[in-house]
């Protein structure tokens, strides 16, 4: 059928300190507050995506949503979750397998470690491939830290020049009331906090926090009479890479390099012609290659490009308008985040921090350690 599709609803749940509500709740917070942002009920929604609650995700999730939906998606693919199940949306909704579809996530990751209901330490099993890591002790941190340290050994790459990338998002983050820190931090701040995973201190990672977000997609017949003005699903890309390090040819190219290349293809425009990004950014290395693999730069040349604060709302090239996940909210899967930031920004609803004149948003999730990675070319 080839239908174009939109983004119609989009809203997050209670985030940050959430010690009184289950992931349950927080997955009907956004789910519901998301289609009634689309001007839409519960009886509309015939496709239902959710990852991350268990075995049974979407079937259980929706259960508990009151939805009997006729399409399903359950993917787990890491933090990138979400932007393939974007382009999975879209493709049922075009082809005409769905009208009205709902992606949600919802976690309290921050509240279940301080009840001690679950580890710090993430464990991603000792079978399959990742037995010939495990014995290592590898933590998801420091495969991060490894590509950091290997693209400042190709390219010369500083990690002060790393560290700007949180000091602009903790700027990002200062605009916005609902991100979880708001103080301004300097480059002496980030490299002086504590070590974590040589050379990555505790401010290049993301925070812990609680929350949950949900968009609504939906057919252009059908978002032409709804609520709000549609965010057009112009191009979409995925991909796979590794969960073996010795199986990544290259610590220094994210799969970004080939999801971003479809999704722009697809959409009909390039880097440049993007208003404003949202990047996944669990650790600040994340962003400095999915920067070069997007092609907002060469490769190796992340670092120059984002020392003069180009990052920043009002820089060229605002970054994370929310204070990502450095800053702003990470609950476990960031990629949900930056579906309803880049539809704020497009719909020009982003108060305190808007980017003038957005029209296309360029967002990227990434999985694993760079296991994964998909990319969303949305407009208006």
């Amino acid at each position: 059928m080839g239908r174009r599709v939109a983004i119609v609803g989009a809203a997050l749940s209670d985030c940050g300190r959430v010690d009184t509500k289950s992931p349950f709740e927080l997955h009907y917070q956004a789910a519901s507050r998301a289609i009634a942002d689309a001007g839409l009920t519960k009886d509309d929604i015939d496709g239902f995506g959710s990852c991350g609650t268990g075995l049974l995700a979407p079937v259980e999730v929706a259960e508990y949503l009151g939805l009997r939906p006729t399409w399903a998606d359950g993917t787990g693919v890491g933090g990138s979750t979400w932007e393939f199940m974007v382009e999975h949306a879209t493709s049922a909704i075009s082809e005409g397998h769905a009208e009205v579809v709902v992606l949600v996530y919802g976690s309290t990751a921050r509240a279940d470690l301080k009840a001690r209901r679950r580890s710090a330490n993430l464990s991603f099993g000792t079978r399959g491939p990742v037995q010939f890591d495990a014995p290592f002790g590898h933590t998801l941190i420091s495969k991060y830290a490894m590509a950091a340290r290997r693209h400042m050994h190709e390219y010369g790459t500083k990690i002060e020049q790393l560290a700007e990338i949180s000091v602009s998002t903790r700027y990002n983050a200062s605009l916005n009331p609902d991100a979880f820190y708001r103080d301004p931090i300097t480059i002496e701040d980030v490299q002086s906090s504590n070590m974590i995973a040589d050379p990555l201190t505790k401010l290049h990672c993301c925070i812990r926090s609680d929350g949950g977000g949900a968009v609504v997609l939906t057919s252009e017949d059908r978002a032409k009479d709804l609520a709000k003005k549609p965010v057009w699903v112009m191009g979409t890309g995925e991909t796979t890479s590794h969960t073996t390090m010795s199986q990544w040819e290259d610590f220094t190219v994210s799969p970004a390099v080939r999801s971003g290349k479809l999704a722009f293809e697809r959409a009909g425009v390039t880097p440049a012609d993007i208003d404003t990004c949202q990047i996944y950014d669990a650790f600040t290395p994340m962003v400095l290659l999915s920067l070069e693999a997007l092609g907002f730069c060469g490769q190796g040349e992340a670092g120059g490009f984002v020392e003069d604060g180009k990052l920043r709302v009002g820089g060229a090239l605002p970054t994370n308008t929310d204070g990502g996940g450095l800053s702003s909210c990470h609950p476990g899967m960031r990629g949900m985040f930056l579906l309803v930031e880049a539809v704020k920004q497009l719909r020009a609803e982003a108060d305190g921090r808007q980017v003038e004149g957005a029209e296309l948003a360029c967002v990227n999730g990434t999985g694993g350690w760079f296991s994964s990675a998909s990319t969303v070319i949305l407009g208006v």
